[in-house]
């Protein structure tokens, strides 16, 4: 990970507590990316392989073995700026990744959008042993879960918010 991207020493934090705590990223891409080519919005995409499992062929994947193909975190930091778009601020979201390399809809991790990178670390193992997974009756990506959020906020929240909010005004007004 390199570049001035705000986020960036956020994520390599909650990289470091994943590679730490036994979950090593297999992927790290961070970014900044649009909607519609014209709604500006900071992410970073994380992909673990808990099966280990990711780089084998379907057919050699034991039947039954759980996040196949892998799992990715998504952490987005959106403007506000898009009608009807998300509001200004962060969000965590978790997927399944899919063999092609698509993944399934995401759905809300149950963190603070600037959370503690252990609280990123906690909510990841609860979406491996299954304790937090989709809701399927959810069309907008909520979660099932009773625990409320777990953990709480990076040390730093105040300084990312202020260079998050700051990289949004100028990629805004231009």
């Amino acid at each position: 990970m390199t570049g001035t991207m705000p986020h960036v020493p956020y994520i390599e934090a909650v990289t470091a507590a994943l590679t730490a705590a036994g979950l090593e990223p297999g992927e790290v891409d961070v970014r900044d990316s649009e909607t519609r080519g014209v709604y500006p919005y900071l992410d970073a995409v994380i992909t673990l392989d808990p099966s280990g499992s990711h780089d084998l062929p379907d057919e050699e994947i034991p039947a039954g073995t759980p996040w196949r193909h892998g799992l990715l975190l998504l952490w987005e930091w959106h403007t506000g700026a898009e009608e009807g778009g998300p509001e200004e601020g962060p969000i965590w979201q978790f997927a399944e990744l899919k063999a092609d390399g698509a993944s399934e809809y995401p759905t809300d991790l149950p963190v603070y959008g600037y959370a503690a990178p252990a609280a990123v670390v906690d909510a990841a193992r609860k979406v491996i042993d299954r304790r937090i997974t989709p809701d399927p009756f959810s069309a907008f990506g909520a979660a099932r879960w009773n625990g409320g959020l777990i953990g709480g906020t990076w040390e730093r929240t105040e300084e990312l918010d202020a260079a998050c909010k700051a990289w949004g005004a100028e990629e805004v007004s231009e």
